[in-house]
């Protein structure tokens, strides 16, 4: 008798799975639609948003990387530097309110450890805006766009995603790879 009540409520629960993936699916299919809307929100490595961000739609028969797109990436680039750079002055600000001597050590190794990964990620952010800075460079000199290693084009797409990208998504591919070989 146990034999045939285990089968029976195996196929129940088989059952239910897929009502479940369908109703996901159903709560997927508008998430994606607010995603392709024409001001795009695109976030970064660093938890930074693109805001009011409208991709750039290329012209048939346009020339890749001319004026208006080298601007469009230009404008993504200087937002992106601005967004960044008010993090840090609220950073500084937030360190000179919240700095306290607690007489509790336990809250003051808490205020060093928030404090500390605070800094942390401003340096990430610091670094990022120096790879701004060079990548703004790059498209004043009309060198933007263009693969590093192989010369060939990196893409409107790809760039939209990470202005500050200097490889093609091939390259790029190849040099993880290289660095996974040779890390371990």
């Amino acid at each position: 008798m146990p034999t045939k009540a285990a089968p029976k409520t195996a196929p129940k629960k088989k059952a239910a799975a897929p009502k479940k993936k369908a109703a996901s699916k159903a709560k997927a299919a508008p998430a994606k639609k607010t995603a392709t809307r024409s001001s795009a929100r695109k976030k970064t490595s660093s938890g930074v948003e693109f805001r009011n961000f409208e991709p750039y739609k290329p012209k048939r028969g346009e020339e890749y990387m001319n004026e208006p797109q080298r601007e469009h990436f230009k404008l993504i680039l200087m937002r992106w530097k601005a967004e960044l750079m008010e993090e840090v002055d609220r950073t500084v600000t937030h360190m000179k309110d919240e700095a306290a001597n607690f007489p509790d050590p336990a809250d003051r190794a808490t205020q060093e450890e928030e404090f500390s990964l605070e800094l942390r990620t401003r340096d990430r952010e610091r670094k990022l805006i120096k790879k701004i800075d060079s990548t703004i460079e790059r498209i004043e000199q009309d060198d933007y766009g263009f693969c590093d290693a192989c010369g060939v084009e990196i893409g409107i797409k790809r760039l939209e995603a990470r202005p500050t990208a200097s490889l093609c998504i091939d390259c790029k591919t190849l040099d993880e790879i290289k660095e996974r070989q040779e890390l371990g």
